[in-house]
């Protein structure tokens, strides 16, 4: 007779497992690219370039979002959402190394490759997280939203110490979250086993779970649906705001008296105000059919951030910076919830995030380098700032038919 204690004691252990290995994979998904902001001007001297020329610290990765996004759901169809999850940390550690050489063309490499290593997991965790957590889609969306920016909340401040106190100069700073890359492959490798056969099938035509010719009749349906754009505009305007602030926003408060060091805790600051943000709103999300409000107080927030930046008194900053952690904790969890809560299935759920993550991201990849070219243009930020303002407004119109209740299947 079967031992269900001995059974049901392996189920509990194979998800804390599967819980554990998500969260560390989510670590890794920003703060790659944070860990850059606050050395930027480290980076500049060492190659002399100038801002908008190191905007693309910033636009590299975001174009890789662009170009793998789609393509990482034909990659688990292929092989598994689980075995593409661990090559994506693999090819992530190797990338973080290459960015970390003291040579131009090594760091722009390292960037866009570990570009389309977080683009993969960026896809498939939100889907992963529908198939095998159906019934706390909310609660797991919230948990591995609040990790991410965790992750890139340290990253952004401990820059600045790691590069200068440990003395490990930028280089050495960068090359250190390899290291966190490694642990995630190796958390994963519980996930993998006896599924590593599939790598071999990579190349050919059959699916492991979703059929190819399933995943580009979705794919076209996605392309005809008003609500997936709308669901797109929201995801990719929620990123340039997000990818602006990281690659600009110490150097904006450098240029109003703050140290390079201060400027990178300011920037911790605006990740971890955001992580209460990012886990209440999933599940608030959750549990609304529409989630208009939700999406009305994110785009509100950020206005307000962004007009206390442009014409607020300096003293001030660090609420604006508060007030913008919370939009972005909250635009993004609730960005990441309508790949749920506005599809019916697991493959539609990836199709939907490969198409809003790949489109939006490409939109999302003109901000570092708009931003730092208004900068340069107008050798001030006012400029810059309205433009990012005027980014907020459309963000909130997104926002208002994105959270409309309904489904892709009801267009």
């Amino acid at each position: 007779m079967p031992n269900s204690h001995g059974a049901s004691s392996s189920a509990i252990n194979g998800t804390s497992l599967l819980i554990a290995g998500i969260l560390i994979i989510a670590l890794n998904l920003r703060a790659p690219i944070t860990a850059v902001g606050p050395i930027v001007s480290n980076i500049q001297q060492t190659f002399g370039l100038s801002s908008t020329m190191s905007g693309l610290l910033t636009t590299l990765p975001l174009l890789a979002f662009a170009l793998i996004s789609p393509l990482a759901p034909r990659m688990a169809s292929r092989i598994g959402i689980k075995n593409s999850l661990f090559l994506s940390m693999l090819l992530l550690f190797g990338a973080v190394l290459i960015r970390s050489l003291p040579n131009l063309a090594a760091l722009l490499t390292g960037t866009m490759l570990l570009g389309m290593a977080i683009a993969i997991a960026n896809v498939l965790l939100p889907s992963l997280i529908k198939r095998d957590f159906p019934g706390s889609v909310g609660l797991m969306t919230g948990l591995y939203s609040v990790v991410m920016n965790f992750g890139a909340g340290l990253a952004s401040g401990f820059s600045i110490p790691m590069a200068e106190s440990l003395e490990l100069g930028w280089e050495g700073m960068l090359a250190s979250w390899s290291l966190l890359a490694l642990i995630a492959a190796a958390a994963w490798l519980p996930q993998v086993r006896g599924r590593l056969n599939k790598l071999k099938h990579f190349f050919q035509s059959e699916g492991s779970s979703m059929k190819s010719s399933s995943v580009n009749k979705t794919g076209n349906k996605l392309m005809r649906s008003a609500l997936a754009w709308q669901i797109t505009l929201f995801m990719g305007l929620q990123s340039f705001t997000f990818y602006v602030n990281i690659s600009w926003l110490p150097e904006i408060l450098h240029d109003r008296g703050m140290s390079h060091s201060g400027a990178g805790w300011m920037l911790f600051m605006l990740q971890i105000v955001s992580l209460p943000a990012t886990f209440i709103v999933p599940i608030l999300a959750a549990k609304s059919r529409s989630q208009r409000p939700l999406a009305l107080l994110s785009a509100t927030l950020l206005i307000v951030s962004y007009l206390g930046l442009l014409a607020g008194p300096s003293s001030w900053i660090p609420l604006w910076i508060m007030l913008l952690g919370i939009s972005g904790g909250a635009g993004f969890s609730l960005a990441v919830m309508f790949f749920a809560l506005r599809t019916s299935n697991t493959e539609q759920s990836a199709q939907l995030s490969g198409m809003a993550q790949s489109i939006g991201y490409l939109l999302a990849a003109s901000g570092p380098l708009l931003f730092g070219l208004l900068h340069d243009a107008t050798h001030g930020w006012s400029a810059s700032l309205w433009m990012i303002l005027a980014v907020s407004i459309l963000f909130g119109v997104a926002g208002w038919h994105a959270a409309a209740d309904k489904t892709v299947n009801s267009q």
